[in-house]
């Protein structure tokens, strides 16, 4: 059963030069969304420094920007993991099953990772006490160790509250990115909120 990584044909073509910031029947604030996101997460890989969280609802791009991350810092023969958040639980959860090959172990190797992306990150009340506190030991130690990290989510963290949500609105380290447009795979949705931070962190206050 294998824990992370990006994997699969669709996936595969999610690199910068395949997003398209036109959007799906965009209106023009749609398409600055897209075109804002595609500017900070294109300059997030150039130099993965804090956190990054993009948001917004289902089909506007988020995993196309954070695995374009992924490949342009693969590219650079940086290490770096791609995790999708169910598929980890999933994995954690096998690691407890009678006679599993699976070893507990791999959750110090995303923990640890120089450079980590989770993919599909949901709000406390999403998850079971037992997944929302794996989450949680990941989370607040790469808070603690300031690792870069980047986060997609269809859920706003600046309207949630509790221990995971508090560290991703972190403004002295965290830049978080709504994005609002038309699902590219079914057609056009309404919406009208500009692409750009909610905040950015200050520079200043990192060590």
């Amino acid at each position: 059963r294998r824990l992370m990584g990006v994997r699969g044909a669709t996936i595969e073509r999610m690199t910068f030069d395949l997003f398209d910031t036109r959007g799906r029947g965009a209106t023009r604030e749609q398409r600055a969304s897209l075109e804002g996101a595609y500017s900070i997460a294109s300059a997030y890989a150039e130099n993965p420094e804090g956190w990054l969280t993009m948001f917004g609802d289902t089909g506007v791009g988020k995993t196309h920007l954070a695995a374009a991350i992924y490949f342009e810092c693969r590219r650079r023969g940086e290490t770096v993991l791609f995790v999708s958040v169910p598929e980890l639980l999933d994995y954690l959860r096998y690691t407890f099953e009678p006679n599993t090959p699976a070893t507990y172990d791999r959750l110090d190797e995303v923990r640890n990772a120089p450079l980590l992306i989770l993919d599909e990150l949901e709000g406390q009340d999403y998850y079971t006490n037992w997944a929302y506190e794996k989450l949680q030991q990941i989370i607040v130690h790469r808070h603690n160790m300031r690792m870069p990290t980047v986060f997609t989510s269809r859920r706003d963290f600046s309207e949630l509250r509790g221990p995971i949500s508090s560290r991703i609105q972190d403004q002295g380290m965290s830049t978080l990115i709504r994005m609002e447009a038309p699902d590219y795979r079914r057609g056009q949705r309404g919406g009208n909120r500009q692409g750009k931070p909610e905040w950015e962190p200050r520079r200043g206050n990192r060590r």
